[in-house]
């Protein structure tokens, strides 16, 4: 059986009626052929799942009656935040949906130099909510219970000056001075982790980079795609440092 979970904006207790997003409903009845009766797992963000049953199918509407709450421990013990250069086409998406599932607990797109997209105004907005919706997804997937924060893109530069390198490790993939990711002390605090679009990070986003405290590392001899870098990166942070 599919996983059968579904995330809501809506506040969740003991016997709350539930009605699902328009896109849930969707998938549950459409997708899913879930009827009246059957069970399934909402979520708000919380850290709990909350088991349910389904009381209510409409052509446009699902209701669930919520039956008990659940905790749920399964979040990375390691605070990464990715702060991605923005790409084209499918691979931002893939990347902020495995990056979810991988277990970063921010994103923080970058308009840089490289970025084929540009984006601002209502087309940001809308990108923006795109890539939340598409983090729901994947925690409805992975079965996390909190849901990482897209947050709206800025330039390096902006991003830069109103975060301090305080108490956090800075993580820059750059092979000029680099070392290598288990030449670094386990973190204690947040893991600022940053990532070139398709054409990398240019020199003088590098040397802003370095300038605030980023560390440049090295994963192995080969070239990566901007996609591949970022999963690669936080999959060897977990294996390091953290659950894998």
């Amino acid at each position: 059986m599919a996983n059968l979970r579904f995330y809501t904006h809506s506040a969740l207790t003991v016997g709350a009626s539930v009605q699902l997003s328009e896109s849930a409903a969707a998938h549950a009845t459409r997708a899913l052929r879930l009827n009246v009766g059957d069970d399934a797992i909402l979520f708000n963000g919380d850290g709990f799942n909350y088991s349910c049953t389904l009381t209510e199918i409409k052509k446009s509407s699902v209701t669930a009656i919520v039956k008990s709450v659940t905790a749920v421990h399964n979040e990375s013990p390691l605070n990464i935040t990715l702060v991605q250069a923005i790409s084209s086409g499918d691979r931002m998406d893939f990347t902020i949906q495995k990056a979810v599932e991988l277990g970063v607990k921010n994103i923080q797109p970058i308009s840089s130099k490289r970025s084929v997209v540009k984006l601002s105004g209502e087309r940001a907005e809308k990108r923006t909510e795109h890539w939340q919706n598409i983090a729901f997804s994947a925690c409805e997937q992975s079965g996390r219970a909190y849901v990482p924060r897209v947050l709206a893109p800025t330039s390096l530069e902006q991003w830069l000056s109103h975060h301090p390198a305080v108490n956090n490790t800075r993580i820059l993939l750059n092979p000029i001075g680099a070392v290598r990711l288990t030449d670094i002390a386990k973190p204690t605090g947040e893991i600022q982790l940053l990532i070139g679009a398709e054409g990398g990070l240019s020199q003088e986003e590098i040397d802003l980079a370095s300038a605030h405290h980023f560390q440049s590392i090295v994963l192995g001899p080969r070239i990566l795609r901007t996609e591949t870098a970022a999963l690669t990166a936080i999959a060897a942070m977990q294996l390091a440092w953290g659950d894998f």
